[in-house]
């Protein structure tokens, strides 16, 4: 019996695992929506968002309609940043403000400079395609591999989103990563790209947008 209630458990879990990882990638979804996406039963869906609400997880706003009253979206809050990969970043900022004292305050940006060139030698070595959509979708792999949940989107504008930033504390520590790793994509793709980042919650997007020429 404690092994069956273990198990059920475990399944519970793991739908509210993708759950939590279907509002990822959104402003937040209804549970018709959820339903759609999962599989799963109206009433299965909405019993867990309720227990993910619970937890703190989620929360809950009324998006408008064209028609008819507001509905009832779940979105991800802050807490729900502990179920996404955050890469390193306390070791290589703290290297970052001892190479300040170090070498002058110029030191860091010369560093992320190199990192984020470095970068770019190996996402070109790597990608695959030769018109620009083809080569939006291979960043997004390759992003996607690196835990920044990277999608391409085609229509109806082609745009390379990432849902999840795994190196939020160093941007925020060091702002010029925006800048570089933008750069970095540009020279990658070999296009001006327009960067537009969004955050609400715990939900994060960042778009780049490629420009006309």
């Amino acid at each position: 019996m404690a092994k069956t209630t273990r198990r059920v458990s475990e399944v519970g879990k793991a739908k509210r695992l993708k759950i939590i990882h279907a509002l990822k990638r959104t402003q937040g979804l209804s549970i018709a929506e959820l339903t759609e996406r999962m599989h799963l039963s109206y009433m299965g869906v909405k019993q867990h968002c309720e227990e993910l609400e619970r937890q703190g997880v989620v929360d809950t706003w009324r998006r408008p309609k064209g028609v008819g009253r507001p509905e009832l979206v779940y979105r991800l809050t802050r807490k729900a940043q502990s179920y996404f990969p955050q890469t390193g970043q306390t070791i290589t900022i703290e290297l970052l403000e001892a190479s300040k004292r170090l070498y002058g305050p110029s030191a860091p940006e010369k560093l992320l400079f190199a990192l984020f060139t470095i970068k770019a030698e190996m996402y070109v070595k790597n990608l695959m395609g030769t018109d620009l959509p083809s080569r939006v979708a291979a960043v997004a792999k390759l992003r996607e591999a690196e835990g920044f949940l990277s999608e391409a989107n085609p229509e109806p504008d082609l745009a390379l989103i990432d849902y999840h930033c795994p190196i939020a504390e160093l941007v925020e520590a060091f702002p010029l990563v925006r800048r570089l790793e933008k750069e970095m994509l540009e020279r990658v793709l070999g296009v001006p790209l327009d960067r537009q980042e969004k955050t609400s919650s715990g939900l994060y997007e960042c778009r780049f947008t490629p420009l006309a020429a």
